[in-house]
């Protein structure tokens, strides 16, 4: 079975965003090699909001080469938009019904493993739900002090520290998986 993987950017003090949406903190290098993630995947869960500022995202033209052909790696893959208000797009399928009984679906199609790339609302509904199996999260060296938090749940959640990368920028990356099995 596919792997749904939470694979996410925070600040040290646990913010995805800041109070105004910035992704300026965000690092991204080569050692880091977002590359291969995306080779291990051919499927991205979306909500709404994100898909619509970052799913048909396009670099400036004078963006890095590296910026470029990881965007064009995510472009390549089959979107899946999780979303209250039926809608109708040629570049992705929107989910409006059933989120468990339709994830589960898709995960036991043949293929590679899943981005749950987010937002914040999907990511609460994935976490749960227990529809995420894996938390790959990659800790940036920027404190905010306010922001969009990674986590907005209400019950506990157990995970086993499975693997650490640090790399050379100061980020610090943690892949989980789920105490129980899901």
């Amino acid at each position: 079975m596919r792997k749904v993987i939470l694979n996410l950017a925070t600040t040290l003090d646990g913010f995805i965003e800041g109070v105004n949406g910035e992704l300026d903190w965000c690092l991204l290098e080569e050692d880091m090699r977002f590359d291969s993630f995306l080779e291990s995947i051919d499927t991205i869960f979306y909500g709404r909001v994100s898909y619509d500022l970052w799913g048909n995202y396009q670099p400036e033209a004078s963006a890095s080469g590296m910026e470029k052909q990881i965007h064009a790696a995510i472009q390549s893959k089959k979107k899946f938009v999780f979303s209250r208000q039926p809608r109708s797009d040629d570049k992705a399928t929107f989910i409006n019904t059933d989120v468990v009984a339709q994830v589960k679906k898709i995960k036991n199609q043949p293929g590679k493993d899943i981005w749950l790339y987010g937002g914040a609302k999907l990511i609460t509904t994935f976490v749960e739900n227990g529809l995420v199996d894996e938390y790959m999260i990659s800790v940036h060296p920027t404190v905010l002090g306010a922001g969009k938090p990674l986590f907005d749940i209400s019950a506990r959640l157990s995970l086993v520290l499975i693997k650490t990368n640090v790399f050379k920028s100061g980020v610090v990356q943690l892949i989980y998986t789920a105490h129980t099995k899901q």
